[in-house]
């Protein structure tokens, strides 16, 4: 099997792990819990239904005596993730750090503030501007010179599922060749609540192939992202190489799969709403307000998780220490005490921050970097493709999955 087949493959295993084809839109379920509160304690099986985490593979067996809750609206969102003190990121020690290592994921302040400033000076402005100029703009055009002349395209497929990767590979200094591969790591590595085999062997290949780059750019620094982070210096603190790999095996699903949906979804939602495209075709001063209405409505990522760390209150409940705590970003962005008539796309309505980044000190790091990819990628659809449709002939187009 070819490098792309098998990028293609284990990325529909993932997907389908997540509920596509089965969940055809979380949000109704989520207005549901909603009214019952705005956090809830659920049963193990509505924490499957709302994560569809391992349906087509192994599952991992949940203690059937854990508490587990669901933060569901913006204002209990907000408290927990505002709250690092009695809600841990240390939760993902036991998931995501088995194949990333320890890195800012599962951290929490002081230590994550510490990690956090050391990696974000690779994130500078002048960083971000190089990019865009350097890499963004130039894989995007090089996707869309592909199929430009043909006349219809997967822009899925074919523009925001390869150019965020080819972004990423770019900013690390990855040889062209390599890119599915890089791909295919990603993928497998937030695998590893289906097959964690296969996950904690990507993960290992990942170290494999860096651990030499890594070497070299403590030698030889380039312009690279490796080459910022081997040299990042604060407070007289550096990095470790086991820390620069472990946030290069975060980076690395974050920029495959987090930046293509987004894209991918604002996207969707133009072609389905004509009126609200054309009136951002003709005023590109609009585009962020469209980004930022793309993000609330069907956010990338739906759901993250905290473990609470001692006996507490959200918005009047009590949650008991040791609580497993489903953060529903998702739901937050829908909530009705916050957005009207939230289960619209609307570019034009009032705008109001949203939870598509998480909130707090774990805000996404590379939030700039996807609202600039995100522009390039619908400046350049709108530039190149003035004519952008839904194909005619494709029945029953939405975004599907948990």
């Amino acid at each position: 099997m070819s490098a792309a087949a098998l990028t293609d493959d284990v990325f529909e295993r993932f997907d389908r792990a997540m509920g596509q084809g089965r969940v055809r839109t979380p949000y109704p379920r989520y207005a549901e819990m909603r009214r019952a509160g705005p956090i809830v304690r659920i049963d193990l099986t509505t924490l499957i239904e709302l994560m569809q985490q391992g349906a087509d593979g192994p599952r991992r067996e949940v203690p059937s005596e854990l508490a587990v809750y669901a933060a569901l609206s913006h204002e209990a969102v907000a408290r927990v993730l505002r709250d690092a003190e009695a809600f841990s990121s240390g939760a993902y020690a036991a998931s995501m750090g088995l194949v990333m290592g320890r890195t800012i994921l599962q951290m929490d302040p002081p230590e994550h503030g510490r990690y956090r400033g050391l990696i974000q000076q690779a994130f500078s402005r002048r960083a971000l501007e190089r990019w865009e100029h350097e890499l963004v703009v130039p894989a995007v055009h090089d996707r869309i010179d592909a199929f430009a002349g043909r006349g219809r395209a997967d822009l899925v497929r074919e523009l925001t599922f390869p150019f965020p990767v080819d972004v990423i590979a770019g900013m690390l200094g990855f040889p062209g060749e390599d890119i599915a591969l890089f791909h295919r790591w990603a993928v497998e590595i937030i695998s590893i609540g289906i097959d964690p085999e296969r996950a904690r062997a990507a993960s290992r290949e990942v170290a494999e192939y860096m651990a030499p780059i890594l070497e070299e750019r403590r030698r030889q620094p380039g312009p690279d992202l490796i080459s910022v982070l081997a040299h990042a210096e604060l407070d007289g603190v550096r990095l470790t190489d086991d820390e620069i790999l472990g946030f290069m095996r975060l980076l690395m699903p974050a920029g495959a799969e987090t930046t293509y949906r987004s894209s991918s979804n604002l996207l969707f939602a133009l072609l389905t709403h004509a009126e609200q495209l054309e009136d951002l075709r003709r005023d590109r001063g609009l585009m962020e307000r469209a980004i930022e209405e793309g993000l609330r409505w069907e956010p990338p990522l739906t759901a993250i998780v905290r473990l609470c760390t001692k006996d507490t209150e959200v918005c009047g409940v009590p949650v008991p220490a040791g609580a497993v705590v489903l953060v529903v970003l998702g739901s937050a962005n829908h909530d009705e005490a916050r957005h009207e008539s939230p289960d619209a796309f609307d570019l034009h309505r009032e705008s109001r921050p949203h939870m598509a980044f998480a909130f707090g000190a774990h805000r996404c790091l590379g939030m700039h970097l996807a609202r600039m990819e995100t522009r390039v990628a619908i400046d350049a659809v709108l530039d190149r493709l003035p004519g952008v449709r839904l194909d005619p002939a494709a029945e029953d187009v939405h975004i599907t999955g948990a």
